[in-house]
Formats: structure tokens, C-alpha cells, sequence
């Protein structure tokens, strides 16, 4: 075997058609090299010059008549239901049920405990005691959505809900839980 031969080949800097010669020649026979000769023959072909313009197919389209008929009552059918959703919809009033949220907390050591977030306008609403339990505890009803909210304890400390693992860090240092109300939020 001719040892230039081969560190050309792999070094890739012989033309294709010295490739073809190599190939044949280590392979001498079989699907391996049948193969192999089919795809340089075809990367050939690809080096060839390129082609100068391709030919242009159009797909003409028609439409039956009944659809032609039938864009102007869609175009009525959408109108009616966006006035009936004005109607029964002002503006203003969400869509979604509001859903009744408990807020839980847990902390038998302190004397008052108040919530505060978005959905009280970040003013601090107190918690009640739930008997001797150690928790806390305050409804809110909550329409779909996703609200920023913390606890805050007689001591003036703000925490997150524990419970509640997304959470996000304010302007002012401090971190809130982000609770989703409903499938998605708004």
C-alpha cells in the first residue's frame, strides 16, 4: 500500500477522484466500499457547479363557492359573540370565579402574626389564632392570578411561606412568595 496515499486521504487533501481510486483499492470488494463510492460519487455531484435557477411550481388554489359564501356569516358570528361578551361582560370584571385561598402559618412562639401582599395593596392584614395550635390562619377570596405576598410576625420580622417554594426578592431586600390562583395566571 502506498503510505503518501494514505496520509492524504486522511489529512483530506486528495481530489475525489483520488479518493475513489483509494477506496477501491483497500476495499477491494464488498457493500462497504460499494457504499462508500456511491456517497463520494454523490458529494462529486454536489461540488459540481451549482444550479442556476430553480424551476418555479405553482399551486393554484380554489375555493368552492360555498366557502366564499360562508366568510361573511363567520365575520356576523364573531361579531354577535364579541357583543354578547361586551354584554354579559363589562369592562372591568374578570372572567374567572374568584376562589376562596387560606393562608396557613405556623408559629406557636409569637402573639400576632400579619399578612401582607399584593392582593391586600401590600397593607398589613392581622391573622388569627387558630385556638392553642400554634397556627395562624386567614382567607382571602382570590380571583385567578399570580399575587407576591410575606408574613409579618410581632417582632417585626417579614418572612416568605414555607410552604410555598417560588419566590422573588423586592426593590427593598426582602423576600416574597409568589402564589399562582387558578390554572394560569393572567
Amino acid at each position: 500500500m502506498n503510505d503518501p496515499l494514505i496520509s492524504l486521504f486522511i489529512d483530506d487533501e486528495m481530489t475525489l477522484d483520488d479518493k475513489i481510486e483509494f477506496v477501491e483499492a483497500v476495499h477491494g470488494s464488498g457493500p462497504f466500499k460499494d457504499e462508500t463510492v456511491e456517497l463520494l460519487h454523490q458529494e462529486k455531484r454536489l461540488r459540481s457547479a451549482p444550479v442556476e435557477r430553480i424551476p418555479e411550481r405553482r399551486l393554484e388554489v380554489t375555493r368552492p363557492r360555498v366557502l366564499r359564501f360562508l366568510r361573511p356569516v363567520a365575520l356576523a358570528a364573531v361579531a354577535a359573540t364579541a357583543g354578547l361578551l361586551l354584554l354579559f361582560n363589562p369592562w372591568g370584571q374578570v372572567p374567572y370565579p374568584e376562589t376562596p385561598y387560606r393562608f396557613v402559618f405556623y408559629r406557636p412562639d409569637v402573639s400576632r402574626i400579619e399578612i401582607t401582599g399584593s392582593f391586600t395593596d401590600w397593607k398589613a392584614v392581622p391573622m388569627k389564632k387558630v385556638g392553642n395550635s400554634g397556627y395562624w390562619e386567614h382567607t382571602f377570596t382570590l380571583p385567578q392570578g399570580e399575587y407576591r405576598f410575606a408574613y409579618l410576625l410581632d417582632s417585626g420580622e417579614r418572612l416568605p411561606d414555607p410552604t410555598i417554594p417560588e419566590r422573588e426578592t423586592d426593590d427593598f431586600g426582602s423576600e416574597n412568595s409568589v402564589l399562582a390562583v387558578g390554572g394560569r395566571t393572567l
